[in-house]
């Protein structure tokens, strides 16, 4: 399976899960089958809020899952209809992630806790 996390800097399996993911640089596609790594570069990071394209974002790269710490419902929804499901980061890393992905324990990106939006100066209402 192919899951795909959003973040900032690319420091392998000690990489930070991104707190939203229309805004992270990129995005760390790991194979848990192989625990093999590659990296994507966010193709519309630029976007308008609210209009973020989630299957461009990713380069147009085939992802199962997404581990994230938030998510805009317009997003999540594009996602969704293509079949990747949306789980909430529940550590602070990609491996400490995939460590609780590989048991199930992530609880599902439902569109009752996605990103509320922005306010001047502040981050993401979940």
């Amino acid at each position: 399976m192919k899951v795909c996390f959003p973040v900032q800097a690319n420091d392998g399996f000690e990489s930070e899960v991104y707190g939203h993911f229309g805004t992270a640089t990129m995005f760390l596609v790991v194979d848990t089958e192989t625990n093999q790594m590659s990296a994507i570069n966010n193709r519309d990071m630029h976007h308008v809020h609210g209009a973020c394209n989630p299957i461009k974002a990713l380069d147009g790269q085939n992802v199962d899952a997404i581990v994230v710490g938030g998510i805009g419902a317009g997003a999540l929804s594009g996602l969704n209809r293509s079949g990747i499901r949306v789980y909430q980061a529940q550590a602070a890393t990609v491996q400490g992630n995939i460590d609780i992905f590989t048991t199930g324990s992530l609880p599902e990106f439902v569109p009752q806790n996605t990103c509320g939006g922005h306010t001047q100066g502040e981050g993401c209402g979940h």
